[in-house]
C-alpha cells in the first residue's frame, strides 16, 4: 500500500511503525472472510482492510479522529483473526492500538460512553474495586429491567456466585515439589483473581508438583491489557512499568526461567512489553527481558512435559477446547492446549467456526453489547453441537462470556492439574448459567 507521509510525521517511532505496517498491505481481502465482524455486518469499513484504510487516512491527514473511524475502530475485537490470515505479515495489532490512543487522545465520544469507559478503567483492574462493583451489581441485579441498556449488560454479566476473598491466591514463593527444575513468575493478574481464584491456585499446583518454584510478586498487577485496548495509553504503561520492575527484580535476585501467564488476553499484551515500552531507554532492555520470558502456562507445561499422576484415574470426559483468540491468534499458541488435555487422558474436540472470537475481547462485551451477543450465540450454539462434558479455554473473559453453555467451562490448567493430582475442578465450576 502506497503511503504519503511527511518526513516530520515519520520522526515520530508511533508514525514510523504505522508506515511500515500500512506500507506491508497489499489490499487482497483474505483478511474478510476471518474478521467477525465483517461476517457479521458485510460492511466493508468493518473489515481490517477497511479500517486500516480508514486509519491510514486518519494519520496521513495528522487529523483528530473523525467519527466514522471512532465507530469502525470501536467495532473491532482485536481477535486478530486477520494477522492470522494475511499472507502478506500485516502486524494489524499495533496498527489498531496506535489508532485507539489516536481516537482516545482526539476523538469525540458523547459523555456517557466517556464516562462508561472511565469506570471501566478504573474498576476493572483493581480487585478491591472490582469486587465491590460485582457485589453491587448483584443488588441491582433485580431492578435490571429499569436500567439504561449498557448498565443493564453490566448488571446480568455480574455472576451470581462470587468466591470470598479468602479464595485468593496471595502473594508469596511456593516451592517445587521434589528437586526444582525451574523458577518461574506467575501474574497473578486482576479481574480473574477475583471471577475465578481457582484458577491461579491450579496453576500453582500444576507448576509446584512438576518441579517449579513460583513466585506471586505483590507488587505485580494488572498487566495493561484492559486500558491498552481502550487507548489509555498512559495508564497501560504504567501497569506495564510496574510488572516489568517487579519482575526484573526477581530477575536479579534469582533469576527467572520464566513469567508465566494464565490469561491468553493478558500473556498476549505481556509479550508484547518490548514493544510498548521500546521508546523509553529506561525500561526498553528490561521489558525486552521480561517480554522473552513471558510463556501461557500451556506453552510452558509443553515445553517441560506434563506428567500425570500414574495414582489419578480422571473420568475420559469429552472436552470441548475453545481456543481463546488472544491465545490462537495472538500469540500463536494452537496446539499445545489440545496436545496436553489429549495426554492428560481427555477426549477432545472443537467447535465449528473455532477460528471466530466469542465476543468477550476484554471490555468488548460491555462496550459492544448486540455484537458481542450476537458471537456469544453463535459461540454456543458451536459449543452444544460438540455434546460436551466440559469446555475448557484458557482465558477468563471468554470463559465468562461462554457461561450460560449448560455444562461447566473450565481453564485448561485446571483440568491439567486434575489429572497431575490435584482436585476435581467441576464441583467448583457448576454448570454455569
Amino acid at each position: 500500500m502506497k503511503t504519503d507521509f511527511t518526513l516530520a510525521q515519520l520522526a515520530d517511532p508511533d508514525i514510523a511503525r504505522a508506515n511500515e505496517i500500512l506500507r506491508a498491505c497489499v489490499h487482497c481481502g483474505f483478511c474478510t472472510a476471518t474478521c467477525p465482524t465483517y461476517v457479521m455486518l458485510g460492511d466493508e469499513r468493518d473489515s481490517p482492510r477497511g479500517r486500516i484504510y480508514l486509519i491510514k487516512d486518519m494519520l496521513e491527514n495528522d487529523r483528530p479522529a473523525p467519527d466514522s473511524v471512532t465507530t469502525h475502530v470501536d467495532r473491532c475485537l482485536s481477535c486478530l483473526s486477520c494477522m492470522t490470515t494475511c499472507p502478506s505479515g500485516v502486524h494489524y495489532m499495533h496498527l489498531v492500538d496506535y489508532a485507539r490512543v489516536r481516537i482516545e487522545e482526539t476523538g469525540r465520544r458523547p459523555r456517557a460512553e466517556r464516562m462508561l469507559r472511565a469506570l471501566l478503567a478504573a474498576v476493572l483492574p483493581r480487585p478491591r474495586l472490582f469486587r465491590l462493583a460485582l457485589w453491587g451489581a448483584r443488588l441491582a441485579r433485580p431492578f435490571a429491567g429499569a436500567l439504561p441498556g449498557r448498565l443493564r449488560t453490566l448488571v446480568d454479566m455480574a455472576p451470581k456466585r462470587l468466591p470470598g476473598r479468602a479464595a485468593d491466591l496471595r502473594p508469596g514463593v511456593f516451592p517445587a515439589r521434589g528437586g526444582r527444575r525451574a523458577r518461574v513468575a506467575l501474574l497473578a493478574g486482576c479481574a480473574q483473581r477475583v471471577l475465578a481464584p481457582e484458577i491461579n491456585r491450579a496453576t500453582v499446583r500444576l507448576l509446584t508438583r512438576h518441579g517449579c518454584e513460583v513466585v506471586v510478586s505483590e507488587s505485580a498487577g494488572c498487566c495493561g491489557a484492559l486500558t491498552h485496548h481502550m487507548g489509555r495509553r498512559d495508564e497501560a504503561m504504567r501497569a506495564a512499568r510496574r510488572n516489568v520492575a517487579a519482575w526484573r527484580r526477581e530477575i536479579d535476585a534469582g533469576g527467572l526461567d520464566a513469567v508465566i501467564v494464565n490469561a491468553s488476553g493478558c500473556g498476549t499484551t505481556v509479550k508484547d512489553y518490548g514493544h510498548m515500552l521500546r521508546g523509553d531507554p529506561q525500561w526498553a532492555d528490561a521489558a525486552e527481558a521480561v517480554a522473552g520470558r513471558a510463556k501461557d502456562i500451556t506453552e510452558w507445561m509443553e515445553e517441560i512435559g506434563l506428567d500425570p499422576d500414574p495414582r489419578r484415574s480422571v473420568p475420559r470426559l469429552r472436552v470441548a477446547y475453545q481456543a481463546a483468540c488472544s491465545l490462537r491468534h495472538g500469540q500463536k499458541v494452537t496446539a499445545a492446549p489440545r496436545v496436553l488435555l489429549e495426554r492428560a487422558g481427555f477426549d477432545v474436540v472443537e467447535p465449528a467456526e473455532a477460528h471466530l472470537c466469542c465476543g468477550s475481547a476484554g471490555t468488548y462485551n460491555l462496550l459492544q453489547p448486540r455484537l458481542a451477543a450476537s458471537l456469544r450465540r453463535r459461540k454456543i450454539d458451536a459449543l452444544r453441537a460438540c455434546a460436551p462434558d466440559v469446555v475448557a479455554g484458557g482465558n477468563i473473559g471468554c470463559m465468562t462470556q461462554l457461561s450460560g453453555v449448560g455444562v461447566p467451562v473450565l481453564h485448561t490448567a485446571q483440568l491439567l492439574d486434575w489429572a497431575a493430582g490435584g482436585p476435581d475442578p467441576r464441583p467448583a465450576a457448576g454448570a454455569p448459567e
